[in-house]
């Protein structure tokens, strides 16, 4: 079996809310890698719609049985999460230029803090390509419909928690 297949990564996010784009990912990523950890940051300063709990929640709900997946939450540097699971690649998703400015210099500061953990790149379909967490709780909020942008139980968490 390919070494790198058998290694482990770890795609880290807010997951606020988790969203097709996000599951279009983690599905790319199964692909390359026996185990994907999706792990929820766990980060108070933010202001986010749901709770670590509810993410962690919609996460397993959208992910959680799919093969070689492992939902989790972590607090602190994701570099010191992905050493304690034994982990050498930390998975990044790429939209935009724009994304690739803030996602490089993540990935250069972690490389400095553990230079035993490698960043990958991946781009999601072109039809997730442009969604964001932010982009449909503004859609959501102002009453739109989301049901393209995120499975039906998201939608209804969005409902539930705007209403």
């Amino acid at each position: 079996m390919n070494s790198l297949k058998q290694r482990r990564a770890l795609y880290p996010g807010s997951f606020d809310p988790v969203t097709f784009g996000h599951i279009d990912l983690i599905d790319r990523a199964r692909q390359i890698f026996d185990h994907v950890y999706v792990a929820v940051a766990v980060n108070n300063e933010k202001n986010h719609l749901f709770s670590v709990e509810e993410r962690l929640k919609l996460l397993k709900q959208a992910v959680g049985n799919k093969k070689g997946v492992v939902v989790d939450t972590f607090d602190g540097l994701m570099v010191d999460y992905a050493r304690s699971k034994k982990i050498g690649i930390i998975i990044r998703g790429l939209r935009a230029t724009s994304d690739f400015d803030y996602e490089f210099q993540m990935a250069l500061t972690n490389r400095l803090l553990a230079d035993d953990i490698d960043t990958m790149f991946l781009m999601p379909s072109e039809k997730h390509f442009y969604l964001s967490s932010r982009l449909i709780k503004e859609i959501a909020q102002l009453g739109g419909d989301v049901s393209h942008f995120v499975p039906p139980f998201v939608k209804r968490a969005l409902s539930e928690q705007l209403s």
